[in-house]
């Protein structure tokens, strides 16, 4: 059904859709998110054209938030949020959790990095976390952003930057923060 659906979308027939019940729209929909987990994206902006955003004077906590997840930063730069409502915070996301928070994930690709890189493995007291942390940053670049290159970096959401650090915490509570790129 979902090869037919495309076949009459590109056609310029939309007349299948139109058949369609409602249960029939959510199995598709489901399973063109599953095949495609970033239209989440399009499917919570489109949401929120409709319905709006909430203003951050609705929301408690840092005025320059409106999902209620971030917590103040240090610069002005670094005071970012995702920009989703409370319910559709990206740092709440499955995709978010198992790309940036999986253990196994962040295992891979760090001995991957170290592969590439031939750091070694020396390990000093929280710098498991600390290498946790920054490969979980890494992820969610390459995740929302994709390949960046050399110098060209972007701001990571305070509430996914907390969700990271509560995850892999630095034993002394000292974070480096966003470095701009050169």
């Amino acid at each position: 059904q979902q090869i037919l659906l495309l076949m009459s979308i590109e056609s310029g027939d939309i007349s299948l859709l139109q058949e369609m019940s409602l249960d029939d729209h959510r199995r598709l929909a489901a399973g063109m998110l599953e095949r495609q987990p970033g239209l989440i994206f399009d499917l919570l902006l489109e949401h929120q054209q409709r319905h709006g955003a909430p203003t951050s004077a609705e929301v408690p906590g840092v005025p320059w938030c409106t999902c209620g997840k971030c917590r103040d930063m240090p610069t002005d730069r670094e005071r970012k949020c995702c920009g989703q409502d409370p319910v559709h915070c990206v740092s709440l996301l499955p995709h978010f959790t198992q790309y940036c928070l999986d253990e196994g994930y962040l295992r891979i690709h760090r001995q991957y990095r170290e592969n590439l890189t031939a750091l070694g493995n020396v390990r000093e007291p929280g710098e498991d976390n600390r290498e946790c942390r920054h490969a979980a940053y890494r992820h969610y670049i390459f995740w929302q952003h994709g390949a960046l290159g050399q110098g060209n970096r972007r701001v990571i959401p305070s509430c996914c930057v907390w969700r990271i650090r509560d995850k892999f915490p630095d034993p002394q509570g000292q974070y480096t923060g966003y470095i701009p790129g050169i």
